[in-house]
């Protein structure tokens, strides 16, 4: 059932992989973003690879490719587009903005304002944009990678709760070890691998890959154990705002994604541990007594993970 899917998901790693090196883990959950249809937030220090990723994944489904390069003095039509007047025609006509295309790159988001930031909701909810009450359908697929630097916070302009919710994977790169650092120096000595990375998958195969996961096997045990996680963070002393049911759906459909590239039509619980941080710890907001603790979203998570019962037996 699953075997489409699972060749067009390694496709897509190995490809990203010849750009990305020993980022296995960060190259899968990309992946795994874009089979279940959700947006990604790239947030590490500069340097890592963060807009190469992004890059690497738009080179390899082709299809229709734009940046937006973020900054304090953008405006929302600089992202939506704009109605202009046609004295030829003497009517209004629409000029897309470079939100119309299947793989938008918003570089370092998080350096425009709440007004521009605000821009990029309804897209990636909706799939649609609004300019001048008319309403633009986005292609398909459509897919926002988002870059931030979470170290620089001059000049820069938090993401609101509401736009956080909807990127439904956030992606950490780190530092690569000597041995992957070494491999970079070679690879790039005389030009860089995007150059010539090429395309692996059509966007009609891709198409077909996110559909056929959307029909994985999720017994009632898991989705107990699933609901479970993300309930407990609504009840969390620690938390003043636990994840969202758009937080369990992002979680369930990565988890469908996660069992097609381990080659199977099913999914596991160790399929929803391993998403857990990468899908919810975004979405919480911690009270401000945890926050003077330097407790972290992430250490809650995996405290919820130790104390839930695994639904291991029940699957046996």
């Amino acid at each position: 059932m699953t075997g489409f899917a699972q060749d067009v998901a390694h496709r897509l790693v190995e490809n990203i992989e010849r750009v990305i090196f020993g980022k296995r883990d960060a190259v899968e959950l990309a992946v795994i973003g874009l089979l279940a249809q959700g947006h990604l937030l790239i947030e590490d220090v500069p340097g890592v690879g963060k807009t190469m990723l992004a890059k690497a994944m738009a080179r390899s489904i082709g299809g229709t490719f734009r940046r937006i390069q973020f900054t304090p003095d953008m405006l929302p039509s600089d992202i939506t587009g704009v109605s202009i007047f046609n004295p030829g025609t003497r009517a209004f006509e629409f000029r897309p903005g470079p939100i119309m295309a299947n793989i938008v790159l918003a570089d370092e988001i998080n350096r425009a304002t709440p007004k521009t930031q605000a821009a990029l909701l309804e897209a990636m909810e909706e799939r649609q944009v609004s300019v001048d009450g008319v309403t633009h359908t986005l292609p398909q697929p459509f897919l926002v990678l988002a870059t931030q630097n979470p170290i620089e916070y001059e000049g820069t302009f938090p993401l609101p709760e509401a736009e956080l919710d909807r990127f439904m994977l956030r992606i950490r790169l780190g530092y690569p070890s000597r041995k992957d650092e070494l491999a970079i120096l070679e690879a790039q000595q005389f030009r860089h691998p995007i150059e010539t990375l090429e395309q692996v998958v059509q966007l009609e195969e891709l198409r077909r890959a996110q559909e056929e996961i959307r029909g994985v096997h999720v017994s009632a045990e898991v989705k107990g154990y699933l609901l479970e996680i993300v309930e407990r963070t609504r009840e969390h002393p620690d938390i003043y705002l636990g994840a969202s049911p758009r937080g369990a759906l992002a979680l369930f459909r990565t988890a469908q994604a996660r069992a097609v590239l381990r080659g199977r039509d099913y999914v596991l619980p160790d399929d929803v541990k391993a998403l857990v941080q990468p899908c919810l710890a975004h979405r919480l907001i911690l009270n401000p007594e945890a926050r003077m603790r330097d407790i972290t979203p992430e250490q809650i998570l995996i405290e919820l993970m130790n104390r839930i019962p695994v639904p291991g037996a029940a699957l046996a």
